[in-house]
């Protein structure tokens, strides 16, 4: 009998989740992460989890993977040494970058530039030049090339970028130097824009392409790791890997295309968290993903995420497709501190982490978390986290904690209080950013709150923006690894076609984005994925004639076949009017078409629970004080695994699982659907 394995990463747990193919049944499991090697987590989970499951390893298919390898290495600037070769003229272009500063109108009085992730030391200048219409205008000199590579040779570069300019429009040079370079440095990877992103603007083509050089050697290590380890292991698994875009990527294409899964840990729990959201009936919903480092928000309308085509990781902007997540440093690891020049509490964004972790959990942690502060408030029973296999130091979080009522004054249980209301602002904050600021109101949405922490806040969350109801999926703690295990493979090509509407056809854009489909389906058919099997988006990237600022939209060939340029505009405009509040009578301009490529939805549906009445006192195994709005109150435990389809739990009270403990607060009630489904709303109405 066949499984399939989804896998994610996170700073403080490692998720797994297993799914049966004939019937859907899923087993789950959650192990700490072992942050020096992350897949060392990977292979404790996948023990675990086929021991639980009593599943031999031999009969699982497809792993995949949602990973944070490629990201880690931005931030924390462990990547590889990269050599730059670009047109003669062009040698400063990573430094200039967009001259932009961060910050407000003071920003840079603080602002402190990060250095260019392929320094000016390790660039070349290559004589050479293309024109803005493909055109060669200065053929490349490569005996000149091949001297100056003496200088990469002698640093021993571990990775080289090559970026001239306007080489989306012919890579023809670039292409002949990553010849001349496996040649002349054997074995070093070399990455050309005119493959990773053959779109306009320099800058953001370089960029992107030197990051994909700079992971590309530490991501390649992890992954060849990984499979090679997963092949020792298993028979004939195979290795897929979660990119930005929530869509799927082979292992070998992932390696080479790194830049691709800098936003791969969060991308999963969107994916996860629109499978269950659309099963459930629910296709606007937000996403709120709290774990023990971070929470991560992003925005679903009709079942689909809203992606960006910017991926900012650090102060390193590239231009790769990804969800558009939001994320704070706001996490159950999160600190809790009073500065002593304000005198005003402060939580986050430094966190506890895996290691030494909250005081709670005993291992070493003496910082008070957020998570120390849910257990003194009685949110976290002593045996909520890992079905009871890790327990929790309810006296040690309590003299954690005592530390903040030291320091303001306030009596223990206030100062917990304190530390709840605060983090769940911060969260708030970022929600806003995703639906007012992008012109939405999050009362025409659900929430959906998940990840170790998620259902602790959902409902606090839920009341502050608004948002019914507050979901809670099953498996909460463990939906990004849904989110791996059921998503589907993707991939997409682009091109630069600069265009007013009048000075192109109708047909003349068809035709080019069919050229563009036959190039994004390679990857797909290079899995074997069938003609019947395959999905094709069409995208633009347009703009108003004259301005910079652009849009993407999703267009279908019966559109412009049957509406044209006319319908299209008429979409841009509606488009734009939400999001900056006017529209203009201008002309519009294509910047960017696009062909984005999928595999058919998974075979994976949601099991479908006992049913039962509105009585769920046979769920109850405990009572426990909580305090809330600044009151004592009784609050009934449940064990979820025993709760049935129709059962109604009356607020303050508190359901635990495996992989998450659920807060539902006084006044409110949560109904259980036949997914096994929380749905949190206010008692009244």
């Amino acid at each position: 009998m066949a499984f399939r394995l989804g896998a994610d990463v996170g700073g403080t747990f490692t998720d797994l989740l297993l799914i049966r193919e004939a019937d859907g049944e899923v087993f789950t499991a959650k192990v700490p992460s072992t942050p020096d090697d992350p897949s060392r987590a990977v292979f404790n989970g996948i023990e675990r989890i086929c021991t639980q499951s009593k599943v031999d390893r031999n009969d699982i298919t497809h792993v995949m993977h949602g990973t944070t390898v490629a990201t880690n290495a931005v931030l924390t600037g462990s990547g590889a040494k990269v050599g730059f070769i670009t047109t003669r003229g062009y040698r400063q272009m990573l430094h200039i970058g967009r001259s932009f500063v961060p910050g407000g109108l003071g920003g840079w009085v603080i602002y402190k530039k990060s250095r260019p992730l392929a320094p000016m030391k390790w660039t070349i200048e290559a004589d050479e030049r293309i024109g803005s219409r493909g055109e060669v205008v200065q053929p490349l000199n490569e005996r000149a090339l091949r001297e100056q590579l003496t200088v990469l040779r002698d640093a021993e570069v571990e990775a080289v970028t090559v970026c001239l300019i306007n080489a989306y429009t012919n890579g023809e040079h670039e292409q002949r130097i990553a010849e001349i370079l496996a040649e002349e440095l054997p074995g070093i990877p070399v990455s050309i824009s005119s493959e990773v992103i053959p779109e306009m603007q320099e800058y953001e083509r370089a960029i992107t392409t030197v990051v994909n050089s700079y992971v590309r050697p530490v991501v390649g290590r992890y992954i060849d790791n990984l499979q090679t380890e997963l092949d020792r292991t298993m028979s004939g698994v195979k290795l897929s890997i979660l990119k930005s875009d929530g869509g799927l990527a082979a292992s070998r294409a992932a390696a080479d295309g790194p830049v691709n899964l800098l936003m791969s840990g969060p991308a999963g729990g969107v994916s996860g968290a629109v499978w269950a959201a659309v099963q459930a009936g629910f296709e606007n919903i937000m996403t709120f993903d709290m774990g023990g480092t971070s929470t991560d928000v992003a925005l679903v309308e009709g079942g689909v995420a809203h992606l960006r085509r910017e991926t900012l990781v650090g102060d390193v902007i590239v231009r790769a497709s990804s969800v558009d997540v939001r994320t704070v440093g706001a996490g159950g690891g999160s600190i809790a501190h009073v500065p002593e020049l304000t005198g005003a509490l402060r939580v986050g964004p430094a966190s506890a982490g895996a290691v030494p972790g909250p005081a709670a959990y005993g291992m070493g942690g003496e910082e008070p978390t957020v998570t120390d502060a849910n257990v003194v408030l009685g949110y976290l029973p002593e045996s909520a986290l890992l079905g009871g296999d890790m327990p929790i130091d309810k006296a040690r979080a309590a003299t954690a904690v005592q530390k903040i009522a030291d320091a303001t004054g306030l009596d223990l249980k206030q100062a917990a209080a304190g530390i709840i209301d605060i983090v769940n602002e911060n969260m708030f904050g970022a929600l806003r950013l995703i639906s007012v600021e992008q012109g939405y109101d999050p009362r025409d949405f659900a929430l959906m709150g998940f990840g170790g922490a998620g259902p602790l806040h959902a409902n606090a969350l839920a009341r502050l923006t608004g948002a019914w109801p507050a979901i809670i999926p099953r498996g909460p703690g463990v939906l990004c690894a849904y989110g791996d295990a059921t998503t589907r493979m993707r991939n997409e090509s682009s091109r630069t076609f600069i265009r007013r509407f009048s000075e192109v056809t109708v047909e003349e854009v068809m035709r080019l984005l069919l050229e563009i489909e036959s190039k994004a389906v390679e990857v797909l058919e290079s899995e074997n994925v069938a003609p019947a099997d395959r999905e094709v988006v069409y995208q633009f990237d347009l703009r108003y004639s004259g301005q910079s600022m652009q849009i993407t939209l999703d267009v279908t060939m019966d559109e412009l076949k049957s509406g044209g340029f006319d319908a299209v505009g008429h979409r841009f405009d509606e488009t734009h009017e939400q999001l900056y509040t006017f529209k203009l009578e201008g002309e519009k301009e294509l910047i960017n078409l696009r062909a984005v490529a999928t595999s058919r939805s998974t075979f994976a549906r949601a099991q479908e629970i006992e049913t039962g009445d509105a009585d769920a006192s046979h769920a109850r195994i405990s009572q426990q004080t909580v305090y809330v709005d600044r009151n004592d109150h009784a609050a009934h435990v449940y064990d979820r695994a025993q709760l049935k389809a129709g059962n109604q739990i009356s607020g303050p009270a508190i359901v635990t699982e495996m992989d998450s403990t659920t807060l539902i607060l006084p006044n409110h009630v949560g109904a259980v659907d036949k997914f096994g489904n929380l749905l949190i709303r206010p008692s009244e109405g």
